[in-house]
């Protein structure tokens, strides 16, 4: 990974790292269970619970097994959610991508906006081939999002994930760089 942290514009957003300056911000989304519970876990009930995920950005970041982004409205600075990849696999051109959304935002496009900045900012500048969503059945706005940005759903990983005390089945969506004639 890069030692100087990409920063990417869109015209309401600003993706940008990370930092604990950010941890209060993240406990009021990610306290909620509708944010959560489709990510396998808990709600968030203290600054540290912040401060443990943005170590985890962090480390990831540092190993290069994956970026995340924080994303901030432009106006006003606040960062409403998070948007990056985990599981980058470069040797086979390939990463999962992640995303969560405060509550307070969904519906007005903000998740489709730093979805698509993040997918063309994946096969540019990391030279993907393949990224990944794996998606909760149950999760059908997510579905929407993907399918929207062009990901196709290519089946049902039984009993993929243990998280919060039981199995979950994901479905495995996909984009392939070809597919967005970039």
């Amino acid at each position: 990974m890069n030692k100087v942290f990409p920063i990417i514009e869109t015209s309401r957003l600003t993706l940008r790292e990370v930092t604990i300056v950010d941890a209060n911000d993240m406990l009021k989304y990610l306290s909620e269970q509708d944010v959560v519970k489709p990510m396998g876990l808990e709600p968030f009930q203290t600054v540290e619970d912040a401060l443990g995920e943005i170590s985890w950005y962090k480390s990831i970041a540092e190993d290069g097994t994956g970026i995340r982004w924080g994303i901030t409205l432009k106006d006003s600075g606040e960062m409403i959610g998070s948007c990056g990849f985990l599981n980058m696999n470069p040797k086979h051109h390939r990463a999962e991508i992640g995303y969560e959304l405060s509550k307070d935002y969904w519906g007005k496009g903000i998740a489709s906006e730093a979805l698509e900045a993040v997918v063309k900012y994946g096969f540019h500048h990391f030279q993907l081939e393949r990224i990944e969503a794996l998606i909760e059945p149950a999760n059908v706005p997510s579905h929407k999002l993907v399918e929207k940005q062009g990901f196709t759903r290519e089946g049902l990983l039984r009993h993929y994930e243990y998280t919060c005390g039981k199995f979950d089945d994901l479905y495995m969506y996909s984009v392939l760089k070809e597919d967005l004639n970039l």
